[in-house]
């Protein structure tokens, strides 16, 4: 079974490329969307969409077809479209996107055997989607231009004036926008609001997150904020952007220990609406997770009885604090990064 992708231009205001991909044969520049085929919107990675993709095609037989992009770019998509969007299933990398398409009244509720299938912390308290991987917030630092004492206690910590210059941050991505909105559903907007701040006044801020690992490792700055997988990946492989750093878990459910979840959904204009509960029931099951944990994505799995790549530290261990992620407001977030001067 062959992939190809080529790249499709959405007509949005995000300007948004998007590839598709189809498991079941090629797709030439320009071609439509088949609507036989259960097709899929996904922000998430594409090497582990495609491989869950392929998995459930070649046991069910069911034709898929994968249109990918931005987290952002795929939920503004999916509002513009509504109830004519063509996507039966939406995969994101974190929530927000997620929640964004849910308030638009465009989910289906999750089949509840699909939602026993991971912990009750891995799925809103509304059932209109569920998670599918997660991923925990780290502060990578260098060793040899800090201490692991001198570490700031909490992620808030960052934003008083001797960490002024000393941390960086991928601010403008998805992941980072995630975070900010774990912050504000914890400590509220205006904590949040002074907390950025202290990331306009103080912290370097890089285009994503392998920057932001790279600048810690070159001594560019002592210490930065980002997800773990990023870590384990560059690890796992040539130690180039990572070699020279560590990893310190807040724990002690701080905000900076929030572990962001990666959701499915499905559409409730879908056409193929059985089949894609059962992609999601697939992703979500122990072969489903079984392929992630086995992947080279570093994420954790959230399938019950599914253990996550063991180079990873227990996702029980990391003392993540309590988040309804039904409750992380993306919009609200960017307002407020917005009126800092961030975005």
């Amino acid at each position: 079974m062959t992939t190809r992708r080529t790249v499709l231009v959405a007509g949005l205001s995000a300007a948004a490329t998007l590839a598709l991909s189809a498991c079941g044969g090629s797709l030439e520049a320009g071609d439509e969307l088949d609507p036989g085929k259960l097709t899929i919107y996904s922000a998430q990675h594409e090497n582990l969409t495609d491989a869950w993709a392929k998995a459930f095609q070649e046991k069910t037989g069911t034709q898929v077809q994968i249109r990918y992009g931005g987290d952002s770019a795929m939920a503004a998509q999916l509002v513009q479209e509504g109830t004519r969007s063509p996507a039966d299933v939406f995969l994101t990398e974190n929530s927000p996107a997620m929640t964004t398409v849910q308030n638009a009244s465009l989910l289906a509720p999750v089949t509840p055997t699909t939602l026993a299938q991971v912990g009750k912390e891995y799925a809103p308290s509304t059932g209109k989607w569920v998670g599918i991987a997660a991923r925990s917030t780290v502060l990578v630092y260098n060793p040899s231009k800090i201490s692991e004492a001198e570490l700031p206690k909490s992620i808030m910590d960052l934003q008083k004036p001797e960490w002024s210059g000393r941390w960086g941050a991928a601010a403008g991505g998805a992941d980072f926008q995630a975070i900010v909105s774990a912050i504000a559903a914890l400590q509220g907007k205006e904590k949040t609001a002074a907390w950025l701040k202290g990331l306009k006044d103080g912290a370097k801020i890089y285009n994503n997150n392998i920057a932001v690992m790279k600048a810690v490792n070159a001594g560019e700055v002592p210490v930065g904020i980002m997800y773990h997988y990023y870590w384990y990946r560059d690890q796992a492989l040539s130690k180039d952007g990572s070699g020279n750093t560590k990893l310190h878990y807040f724990k002690n459910q701080d905000p900076g220990a929030f572990v962001s979840l990666s959701g499915g959904g499905v559409l409730a204009s879908s056409k193929h609406a059985a089949d894609a509960q059962k992609f999601l029931a697939f992703v979500t099951s122990k072969e489903g997770q079984g392929i992630l944990a086995s992947s080279d994505a570093k994420e954790y799995a959230v399938g019950a009885g599914v253990e996550s790549d063991p180079a990873l530290p227990k996702l029980a261990s990391l003392e993540a604090p309590p988040v309804d992620p039904y409750t992380l407001n993306g919009p609200e977030v960017i307002t407020l990064m917005t009126e800092a001067g961030i975005l």
